[in-house]
């Protein structure tokens, strides 16, 4: 008997070990997955200069990488149709081919494919790690485990996007497709060591056949499509203003690209203090509070943005505290998503996502136009607006939506 349970605690030991080391390489594959999608925005310019064709041509592929997303609806079921792991070593391997193709060739189109292949595998790879962690994971530590993971997202601003920035300042452009794509083929051969091969998940079949049969009833229900509004005019709003940034600080600043990368230092340290405030305050103030102050502050940094541009450092502080207040606001948003529609919860994040990944692509797209057409007055100003109207979708949507036990959120 002594023998058996010191056998059993040994075994759970190792079995805590085990996902330990998986949790950790998925935190450094996500890092490198957000890092191979976000690091296109600060230097764009750059990119541009290296091909010979205008901004616009840069930020059109960031607006394609987004587009992927949009297919995140139907990467779930594959996952659960054909194992995590093979979905996640599949989302890697995207990464690497796609900047191996970007750093083997100088033509726009190919770079075009390169770039957006590599974000197709961030789309392949986020839904398959968060359903392995859900499968593996105890619920009561779930959420931290998942907290975790998500911290890479933040990291590939504080970390990932400055790294390539010295990269490309010593070696040129090249040398950071060349490196995202060695990490990218690392990082698969590390899942295929860490992560336990499995098959098809149990009851997976009828499930993926409801999910998409039911999307188009988010938009039948005022709360979720007020949140599905407020998520896409959001988006729009940031990442117009993301995608010309680096633009903005070269212009204005006259910014090395080493320089540009570690700005984004500012974006990534705003952003971790944006998820963990909203971990201390969104419950006690309320969700649906939270999400309203968190709006009203991105609206002010929106509009006070342009009068920072008399330094580097007033700007760096400008960005600080739009993205802290965006990303407050839109974690938030993720924990009264999951309530909105407590029957189906899939459902509706996955139509979050996917209307947020529409917003993405947008932003891009109108962000260049904007900067030419007034620079960063008009990006930050119309930021500021859609951002508003952003509210005015949460109001229309949750102004008298109750929790089914009652509670006003």
């Amino acid at each position: 008997s002594a023998h058996c349970c010191q056998r059993t605690i040994c075994e759970s030991k190792s079995m805590k070990r085990s996902l330990a080391r998986q949790i950790v390489a998925a935190l450094f594959c996500r890092l490198l997955l957000n890092t191979g999608r976000r690091f296109v925005y600060p230097f764009a310019p750059a990119l541009s200069r290296e091909l010979g064709v205008p901004l616009a041509a840069i930020t059109s592929i960031i607006a394609a990488g987004q587009l992927t997303s949009l297919l995140g609806l139907f990467s779930g079921p594959l996952a659960d149709r054909f194992g995590y792991r093979v979905m996640m070593r599949s989302g890697l391997a995207m990464l690497a081919i796609g900047m191996l193709l970007c750093g083997l060739v100088s033509e726009y189109w190919l770079v075009f494919v390169g770039l957006v292949i590599a974000s197709f595998g961030k789309t392949i790879f986020d839904p398959s790690i968060q359903a392995f962690i859900g499968h593996n994971v105890p619920f009561e530590r779930r959420g931290r485990v998942i907290g975790i993971v998500e911290t890479a997202w933040a990291g590939s601003t504080l970390i990932g996007i400055p790294a390539i920035g010295l990269i490309i300042a010593e070696v040129g452009l090249s040398g950071g497709f060349y490196l995202l794509a060695l990490l990218g083929a690392l990082g698969w051969l590390t899942i295929s060591r860490v992560v336990p091969a499995d098959g098809r998940t149990a009851g997976a079949g009828d499930n993926r056949v409801h999910i998409f049969a039911a999307l188009p009833q988010l938009f039948k229900v005022r709360p979720a499509a007020g949140m599905l509004a407020f998520g896409f005019w959001i988006s729009i709003a940031n990442d117009s203003l993301f995608v010309v940034y680096g633009a903005w600080f070269e212009q204005d600043f006259r910014v090395s690209i080493a320089t540009l990368g570690f700005s984004t230092v500012a974006i990534g340290a705003a952003e971790l203090c944006g998820e963990s405030l909203t971990a201390v305050f969104a419950d006690r103030l309320g969700l649906k509070r939270a999400m309203v102050l968190g709006l009203g502050l991105a609206m002010a940094a929106y509009l006070l943005l342009p009068f920072t541009g008399s330094s580097l450092s007033l700007a760096m502080a400008g960005m600080f505290l739009v993205f802290l207040a965006f990303e407050f606001t839109i974690v938030t948003s993720f924990s009264l998503s999951t309530e909105l529609m407590a029957e189906s919860r899939a459902t509706m994040m996955a139509g979050f996502y996917a209307t947020s990944g529409v917003g993405r692509m947008i932003g891009v797209l109108v962000g260049s136009w904007l900067w030419q057409l007034g620079g960063i007055q008009a990006v930050a100003w119309s930021a500021a607006a859609l951002t508003g109207i952003g509210l005015l979708s949460i109001w229309w949507g949750l102004h008298d939506w109750k929790r089914k036990t009652g509670r006003v959120q």
